[in-house]
């Protein structure tokens, strides 16, 4: 009897062991703002109100203007349904709807990764060239939108 409670006790850990594992690639929650820029990034934060009228523009930019969805999906969640993985070299788009992502990352990095890029991906600059900064912080409220339960 007493093997057969150490076997079960093996696999209800392993059980509660994979989630974690499977939950979150560590590389996924290493920060793209430098070292050096990290702080004062992380500082900043959303001036814009979280209503259903600013996640709505925001949801309008993802999917329009901005293109976001081309590379992380209508649905929030990078390459994992309707986008061709082939296309892309390098780190794939983050999948938003990731909450160890969602609570690693500050939205004070999110902007100053569409200020500056994200360094080694294939995410460029989008300030000023395609978004305003208030584009950009309404973007940043809808992406947040992918992380509630």
């Amino acid at each position: 009897m007493s093997t057969a409670w150490c076997v079960l006790g093996v696999i209800v850990g392993t059980l509660y062991a994979v989630p974690f594992s499977w939950g979150s690639d560590q590389d996924v929650l290493r920060p793209r703002v430098p070292e050096d820029q990290i702080e004062a990034a992380r500082a900043v934060r959303n001036p814009l109100p979280v209503t259903p009228e600013m996640i709505e523009k925001g949801n309008g930019l993802f999917h329009g203007k901005a293109f976001c969805m081309t590379c992380h999906g209508r649905d929030g969640k990078g390459l994992g349904g309707d986008i061709d993985r082939s296309t892309f070299q390098g780190p794939l788009p983050r999948d938003f709807t990731d909450r160890d992502w969602q609570a690693t990352r500050t939205d004070g990095e999110l902007m100053w990764i569409l200020k500056n890029g994200s360094p080694g991906t294939a995410m460029a600059p989008f300030i000023p060239l395609i978004l305003t900064e208030e584009e950009a912080w309404q973007v940043l409220r809808y992406v947040r939108s992918f992380g509630q339960p």
